[in-house]
C-alpha cells in the first residue's frame, strides 16, 4: 500500500505527556506546520504505515512499548519521513540505540521546546536535501564521515568505544588509559567531526554506515 503524503507539512507528535505535546502543537503552529499529535505508540503506528507526514517526533519513555520498540515495529531505517526521538534522560547508549534502529536526529527534552522545533526543521530540511541529491545523481554516500580522515589512530579506538555505550571510565579500562584522557579525546573527536555533542556523533557515524 503508498503511503499518502499529508499536505501542509504536517508532523506527528508521540508523547503521553499531554503538556509536551500541547507546547509543541503551539511551537510548531507557530511555524507554520499542522500537528496531529498521538498519546500511544500503536494509534501512532497504525496512522504512520498509511500516512507520511513531514517529520516524526517520537518520545522514547512511551507506555507498553517504548519509542525504541516502535522504531523497530515501523522499520523506521525505511519509513520515508524523517523520525526524531526525544528524551528526558538522554545517554549515548540511547541515543546510539536510538539511531541505529532507524531515528535520524536524537534530542534531549531538556534542552527546551526550541531545541526540539529546531531539530524537527533540520530534520525535514535534511530529508529534502537528500531526495534532491539523490534524485539528481543517484551517487551512494560515502562510508566514511566529515572528518573520518582526520582522526588519529587512539581516536578511533576512543570512538569505537564511544559507539559502543561505553562510558569514559569503561572506555579508559578497555583502553589502558585515564577516564580524562578519554574525555581530551572525546573532545578532540567531536571538534574534528563537526559534532554538537555524542548524540550528534552517533547520528553522523550511523548514518554513514547506513548509507552503504
Amino acid at each position: 500500500m503508498s503511503l499518502i503524503e499529508m499536505p501542509g507539512k504536517e508532523i506527528f507528535i508521540v508523547d503521553d505527556d499531554a503538556e509536551i505535546c500541547g507546547l509543541l502543537e503551539m511551537a510548531l503552529t507557530l511555524e507554520g506546520y499542522r500537528v496531529t499529535a498521538f498519546r500511544d505508540g500503536g494509534s501512532f503506528v497504525a496512522a504512520a504505515r498509511i500516512r507520511r507526514p513531514a517529520c516524526v517526533l517520537l518520545d522514547v519513555c512511551m507506555p507498553v512499548k517504548s519509542g525504541l520498540d516502535i522504531l523497530r515495529e515501523l522499520d523506521a531505517s525505511n519509513y520515508p519521513a524523517p523520525i526524531v526521538v526525544m528524551s528526558g534522560r538522554g545517554d549515548i547508549s540511547m541515543a546510539v540505540a536510538a539511531i541505529h534502529d532507524g531515528a535520524c536526529d536524537f534530542v534531549e527534552k531538556r534542552l527546551g521546546i526550541d531545541a526540539i522545533v529546531t531539530a524537527a526543521r533540520e530534520a525535514i530540511d535534511g530529508a529534502a536535501q537528500r531526495r534532491q541529491r539523490d534524485s539528481r545523481d543517484g551517487t551512494a554516500r560515502s562510508q566514511s564521515f566529515c572528518g573520518h580522515n582526520r582522526l588519529t589512530a587512539r581516536e578511533r579506538d576512543v570512538l569505537s568505544e564511544i559507539m559502543a555505550g561505553a562510558t569514559s571510565k569503561e572506555a579508559a579500562r578497555t583502553l589502558g588509559v585515564s577516564p580524562r584522557t578519554i574525555e581530551n579525546h572525546r573532545v578532540q573527536i567531536l571538534e574534528k567531526v563537526g559534532a554538537k555533542n555524542a548524540s550528534d556523533l552517533a547520528r553522523i557515524v550511523l548514518s554513514a554506515r547506513r548509507a552503504t
